[in-house]
């Protein structure tokens, strides 16, 4: 559960969300978030995924391999991970 709040904490940053109760509800409003940039506001997005550092060549190949699923799907679940291993991060140095 405290990762979770460290998660909506660190994802607050960049979009605007309730305390949310599960994971997978943030998944779901992330993929619907990405979904509407991706429609609307293509720069706004790259901006987000820049600054939160996912690595542009490994989601593009995600984004090849998983072509079966909806790109927004993709792009949410390369930027919870991303977000994920930051709190990892700062966990470990945190000690």
């Amino acid at each position: 559960m405290e990762d979770l709040k460290s998660l909506t904490t660190i994802i607050s940053r960049d979009f605007e969300i309730e305390d949310l109760v599960s994971e997978a509800l943030l998944r779901e409003r992330l993929v619907e978030a990405f979904a509407y940039l991706l429609d609307n506001d293509i720069s706004k997005m790259m901006n987000i995924l820049y600054r939160t550092d996912v690595n542009e060549d490994k989601l593009k190949a995600l984004l090849i391999s998983n072509s079966e699923l909806p790109s927004a799907e993709v792009i949410a679940d390369a930027y919870l991970t991303r977000q994920k291993e930051k709190i990892e991060t700062r966990k470990k140095y945190s000690r």
